[in-house]
Formats: C-alpha cells, structure tokens, sequence
C-alpha cells in the first residue's frame, strides 16, 4: 500500500477530504460496534497519522464511545447523510476505507475481533486473525 495521497468524501458528497502519506494497515474490525456502524459483518479501516488526514469540504459531527478495547474513541461522521468517516483514538486515526474514491488496491493486513465474527465469514489462511486487538 505505497500511497501518496488518497480522496474520498461521504455517500451525499457534501463531507470530502484528502489523506497524505503512507497509511500504516488496512484493519478488518468484527466487533460488534463495527457491525453495527456498518450495517454488515465487519467494517473496515484503514490506519493513518492524525496529521495526514485533511477536510476539503463540508464538516463532520462527532460522538465519542468506549470501544471493546477500552479505549475512548472518537467517532466522526457527515450531519447531511449520516456516513461514518473516521474514528480516532488518542494516538491514531482510522479513515472508513469503503469512502475512499478508489479502493481497488486496497488489501486487508489482518482481521480483528474475530471472537465475535458472524459464523458464515471465512476468513483467509494468508491474513493474520486476532481474537481481540
């Protein structure tokens, strides 16, 4: 994953925003906040600096929670549309990765919180799992 500078926006398009500098993973979350964020099995994430992230338009709100892990996450989305951008916790921050404009290159390094994956997802031999974070 050697990207320089990455884009997406929200469904309604009215929140953009731009990622400069290598991203760290790309994490496959199956906790069950992620499940319900999702509306699917699992979200996804793709981990960045703070820093790297930049809004183009439009503006997010935010509520913050406790994740499974114990730490306090702050979960930001667009007010129009309702779409989850990122969360951060204290040291890092992680972009959706379903609202990015282009994620054909994008390949998962490793599945998270797979004690409470839905039964019917296999997960691949080549992806390392981890039962909690």
């Amino acid at each position: 994953m050697q990207t320089e500078v990455l884009t997406g926006s929200c469904q309604c398009g009215s929140v953009q925003y731009t990622v400069h500098g290598t991203p760290h993973r790309l994490n496959v979350c199956h906790c069950r906040d992620c499940q319900c964020q999702s509306g699917s099995a699992f979200g996804m994430s793709l981990v960045i600096d703070p820093e790297a992230f930049q809004l183009d338009a439009g503006e997010l709100k935010t509520f913050v929670v406790t994740a499974d892990s114990g730490r306090k996450k702050t979960c930001a989305f667009c007010p129009d549309c309702g779409v989850r951008i990122y969360n951060r916790t204290s040291a890092l921050m992680s972009v959706k990765a379903g609202t990015l404009g282009n994620t054909e290159d994008l390949s998962p390094d490793g599945h998270y919180w797979t004690i409470s994956k839905q039964a019917w997802v296999d997960l691949p031999a080549d992806v390392p799992h981890h039962e909690k974070t």
